[in-house]
């Protein structure tokens, strides 16, 4: 039989995904055939996965640390929050319907048997599935028709290792007090537990462990440090946003306005692990920096939305002075179609507003349809035939004059376009900036040189680093149980 384990968190953003892929890669470097799996995931962050369809950029992170193809089984229910709409519901790689809040709750039971079917696809041929949950399980409020936590490992028959995040503080009290108020049953299926993101001498917490062990009765299996190789994996959702610093001081500086339902912001980090780019996220209040070279408008779950916020900002005007003094500007995907002249949405798919006029920099117009883009693309761009690689998740047609000097060739059609000086551009491509060879040039095109960087490469180096940390300062009975 296959075996599982799942990691829930005593709350959000305690480090859970990164600690899945971890153990998937050791777990991989052990020789051991393992998959990662989340029942169900809300982030705006999304990848196509290799069988088609969507799921959390998580997921596909994971999959990637065990070292196999990715499927819309690793997460088989994947919540994208919208606008006045609620919540776009992705089951097994699909749009299945969109709800809000309180309508979610009552649909979770008709998605339970969705998830476990796709946790026996996942199981099977596997010797090891890793289990991640969403938020925390002491959201006893939401218990009823759970499938994200307690509900899916009680039925699954999955032992649970909660993870603590002791950067946040009061990590002793969220660990006695989830035991507290989780109910007998939910309480028999935790196995024990996980400090995570300590900071200093672990031996200075030997008490800590001591008194969560006194009012728990769970063991300890590990004390996991700051893990510095973490910060070169994907986020998995805008969480991460609101700590992410800028990057360092650099030659070259690039403007991005985080608006507030940003997705696929990982289209950023290989820019960010560049060592000469100054990646300045620009949050609410803030202007656009006067001294940015390029500004990317990156992809938006809600296009309208979105160009409401980024006129409450100001935003609109920065980016016009911008253009004006010369500088650059990039749109990925719901930011490409914030360039144009307007955005229309008949069918109501993002919410009320159904036209808006859009910031008018490129000479085109998006209509919003019902049938949804999900692939993964190969590409050539244009102007430099450098060869590129990423991903289509988008709703609309766009057209207009500037799609005649198109960005790029995607899957041999023309995507995208261009002003007529080549200074404002627009794809629907996401992650190109992962393709080395155009990184290197568009880089040199503002008067950066080095030595092309292999991103991919610097992304398999964390992993097997993080893997690494994990094997020394996880318990080692504890890991051989599981790995063998």
């Amino acid at each position: 039989m296959t075996k599982a384990i799942m990691l829930q968190g005593t709350g959000s953003d305690v480090g859970k995904t990164v600690l899945v892929a971890g153990l998937c890669r050791l777990a991989a470097n052990r020789g051991i055939s393992v998959r990662p799996f989340k029942p169900q995931n809300m982030s705006n962050n999304a990848a196509v996965a290799d069988d088609g369809g969507e799921i959390g950029r998580a997921q596909w992170l994971q999959s990637m640390a065990a070292r196999v193809p990715s499927s819309v089984h690793m997460n088989p229910v994947l919540l994208k929050p919208q606008s006045d709409v609620g919540s776009q519901i992705i089951v097994q790689g699909k749009v299945w319907g969109q709800a809000k809040g309180r309508d979610y709750q009552r649909l979770k039971p008709q998605l339970l048997g969705y998830v476990l079917q796709s946790f026996s696809e996942v199981s099977k041929g596997a010797d090891l599935v890793i289990v991640e949950g969403a938020g925390s399980p002491a959201e006893i409020n939401l218990r009823p028709g759970d499938i994200a936590n307690m509900g899916f490992a009680t039925r699954a028959d999955v032992p649970v290792v909660l993870v603590g995040d002791i950067d946040r503080g009061g990590v002793i009290a969220s660990l006695v007090g989830t035991h507290t108020i989780l109910s007998a049953e939910d309480r028999a299926v935790i196995s024990g537990y996980i400090i995570n993101k300590f900071r200093g001498d672990v031996s200075l917490f030997d008490d800590g462990i001591a008194a969560v062990e006194r009012f728990t009765g769970w063991p300890c299996f590990g004390v996991v440090p700051w893990l510095k190789a973490a910060g070169c994996l994907p986020a998995e959702d805008s969480v991460a946003l609101e700590r992410l610093a800028r990057g360092q001081a650099g030659a070259l500086k690039i403007a991005v306005p985080v608006l507030p339902r940003i997705a696929n912001f990982d289209d950023l980090d290989p820019l960010l692990a560049e060592p000469d780019v100054e990646l300045v996220f620009v949050r609410s209040g803030e202007p656009l920096p006067v001294d940015a070279q390029l500004v990317i408008l990156p992809g938006s779950k809600s296009t309208i939305a979105d160009l409401a916020d980024l006129r409450a900002q100001g935003w609109d005007a920065d980016l016009a002075s911008h253009v004006r003094r010369g500088g650059w500007v990039i749109g990925i995907c719901g930011g490409y179609q914030m360039l144009g002249r307007t955005v229309r949405d008949p069918l109501g798919i993002e919410g009320s507003v159904l036209e808006t006029e859009g910031l008018g920099l490129l000479d085109i117009t998006t209509v919003m349809d019902a049938e949804k883009t999900v692939r993964n693309s190969t590409a050539t761009s244009v102007n430099h035939g450098d060869a590129l690689s990423g991903y289509q998740i988008h709703l609309g047609i766009t057209e207009g004059a500037d799609c005649g000097r198109p960005f790029a060739i995607v899957d041999g059609t023309p995507d995208g376009a261009m002003s007529g000086d080549g200074r404002i551009m627009g794809t629907y491509l996401h992650g190109l900036f992962s393709s080395d060879g155009y990184r290197s040039r568009l880089l040199r095109g503002f008067g950066l040189v080095g030595e092309s960087r292999n991103y991919r490469a610097g992304v398999e180096a964390a992993l097997d680093e993080v893997a690494a940390d994990l094997e020394t300062c996880l318990d080692k009975g504890w890991l051989d149980s599981l790995l063998g």
